[in-house]
């Protein structure tokens, strides 16, 4: 198939689209850089440079490609902005899915893969699975639940096809076959645990400040789930190939294990034998205090099963990629 991978120059998309062109798959990004590298593109995918919600653009991209399916990954991403500016977050990623969608179906596109979020739900103590309550937290969950509501209207009264992948909370870094990273997080700015708890040992933070120690959890902070970049990006590839045969689709991608705020940090401090001082401040606004996702379903169904499971793999994936990129790519 010929993939459009819209907002493919970011971290999780461009991970995706090299899993695409892996499995055979031509890929063409369309990304307007905002948040994404050139640097992070594979060489062997076509780019061009355009804003989703441009739909003179899309006419132009989609008249002179024949595209078999749209992977959408193109939102912002920051839940704590979300709450500051929701303006810019409902119409990124609300306003410019809807100008997306329409120029898919007015060029004969009917297959969608769709980036969404855990997020959407309700916070809960013990895995989620998606016929679980939903109730956002903060402004960027809601406009990715909105999006979900389009996407389902779109697959009703036009037939589109779709996969919608509500990913828990994507980390690590894809690594070739010399054990070297080649792709990472390079957020700016970074807002993520992970990468923010590695710039300590990188010298150039201080110390990790945690949002909040009394939430109901078994330490007091917020517990996510954190599925590595990877396995998120197979999740993709999987759930394509099965449209022959489903045409709507609703997963979660996550390990089905919680970890704490401190437990991150504990384990960051084993993989880089660094103290990694902390701080707690405030909480703040927008934060779930359990998230963990149960999987079944996508592995019932599709046989998808993360390749690395553990925190521990995780993070050291991540920390080879910080400390071979500390200041995100280099060409840029």
């Amino acid at each position: 198939m010929h993939v459009l991978v819209v907002g493919g120059a970011g971290y999780i998309g461009s991970t995706t689209a090299a899993h695409f062109l892996a499995a055979g798959h031509h890929v063409t990004i369309y990304d307007n850089l905002s948040r994404g590298h050139l640097a992070a593109i594979p060489q062997e995918a076509a780019f061009v440079q355009g804003d989703a919600g441009n739909r003179a653009a899309l006419d132009i991209l989609f008249q002179t490609n024949h595209f078999d399916a749209v992977v959408h990954f193109a939102a912002y991403i920051e839940a704590g902005e979300s709450m500051q500016l929701p303006g810019k977050y409902f119409h990124n990623n609300v306003v410019n899915s809807q100008v997306l969608f329409d120029a898919m179906l007015t060029h004969g596109v009917k297959r969608l893969v769709f980036s969404s979020t855990a997020a959407v739900y309700a916070s809960k103590n013990a895995p989620l699975d998606e016929g679980d309550a939903l109730g956002p937290t903060n402004v960027y969950g809601e406009t990715k639940l909105m999006i979900e509501t389009m996407i389902r209207w779109y697959q009703r009264q036009a037939g589109l096809d779709f996969a919608i992948l509500r990913y828990f909370n994507a980390c690590g870094a894809m690594l070739n076959g010399n054990g070297q990273a080649i792709r990472g997080e390079a957020h700016q700015p970074e807002t993520h645990l992970i990468p923010l708890t590695l710039q300590v040992p990188l010298g150039q933070r201080e110390s990790i400040k945690i949002f909040g120690d009394d939430y109901p959890t078994t330490d007091g902070t917020c517990v996510r789930d954190y599925v590595h970049v990877e396995d998120l990006a197979s999740a993709h590839v999987l759930a394509l190939a099965a449209m022959d045969d489903r045409h709507a689709m609703t997963y979660n991608i996550g390990n089905g294990q919680g970890y704490s705020v401190k437990q991150v940090i504990d384990v960051t401090r084993d993989v880089t034998g660094h103290a990694i001082p902390s701080e707690t401040v405030e909480r703040r606004p927008g934060d779930s205090a359990v998230l963990v996702a149960s999987a079944e379903r996508i592995n019932d169904e599709l046989g998808w099963m993360p390749r690395y499971p553990t925190l521990n793999s995780i993070i050291a994936s991540a920390w080879t990629w910080h400390q071979s990129h500390p200041n995100g790519y280099k060409d840029e």
